[in-house]
C-alpha cells in the first residue's frame, strides 16, 4: 500500500545515486504539500536501511515510474 498514491515520481531517469532518489521522492513530497513531519518521516526511514531499503521506502511512499 502506497502511502501517498497521487505523487507520482519518475525515477526510471535517474542516475541511481540513493541521494538523487531521495531528493526527487522529498521534493515531490513538498510539492504536493506533504507535511513537514510526513516528509522527515520517509528521509529518516529511507537513510535506515540499504540501498535496496531505500527504494522499498520510495515506492511505500509515493507512485514511482
Amino acid at each position: 500500500m502506497v502511502k501517498f498514491p497521487e505523487i507520482e515520481v519518475q525515477l526510471s531517469e535517474e542516475d541511481g545515486n540513493a541521494y538523487a532518489i531521495m531528493g526527487e521522492v522529498k521534493r515531490a513530497m513538498e510539492r504536493a504539500g506533504c507535511s513537514k513531519e510526513d516528509v522527515a518521516e520517509y528521509m529518516s526511514e529511507s537513510q535506515s536501511g540499504d540501498y535496496d531499503h531505500l527504494l522499498q521506502t520510495a515506492m511505500e511512499t509515493v507512485t514511482v515510474s
